[in-house]
């Protein structure tokens, strides 16, 4: 049976090395205020968005170029009528060439449809990898935060 995991992809006209390091910097992308390292397998990282969202992310597996996965170990979103819905859940980020452009695909395993948080996060996901991964990618600045600037 397939799962409906939340699925995004962003394409950019960088290297998969260029993309890869612009996603380890989740300060720079997704919480500015992130506590902890997020670049090599094991490394952990803490995120808050004021009172709305807590989570805790630990780097499962690491493929410098190529792929980057976040297991979630804890979670506290207060919107939700289980505020621990993402705890458990994985993030995957996958990079690889698609003729002459670098394709970034992020798939939230455990985040689908059937899920509370699954239309705010899903939306959550594509203005984070749009509106400030892509500019930290080709700009050299993100635009981290609770929203995301558009």
């Amino acid at each position: 049976m397939k799962t409906q995991d939340f699925t995004t992809t962003i394409s950019v006209d960088r290297t998969p090395e260029e993309v890869f390091r612009a996603l380890s910097n989740v300060r720079g992308w997704w919480n500015n205020m992130a506590i902890g390292a997020s670049e090599k397998l094991g490394d952990e990282f803490e995120t808050y968005f004021a009172n709305v969202h807590y989570s805790k992310q630990k780097l499962v597996e690491v493929i410098p170029g190529k792929k980057m996965v976040w297991l979630v170990t804890d979670s506290q979103l207060s919107f939700l009528t289980d505020k621990t819905e993402w705890t458990g859940t994985k993030i995957s980020f996958e990079i690889a060439r698609n003729g002459d452009k670098t394709e970034l695909r992020l798939t939230h395993v455990g985040l689908m449809p059937k899920v509370e948080c699954y239309d705010v996060c899903s939306t959550s996901w594509d203005q984070y990898l749009q509106y400030s991964l892509l500019p930290l990618i080709t700009e050299g600045r993100g635009k981290p935060g609770f929203p995301p600037e558009n």
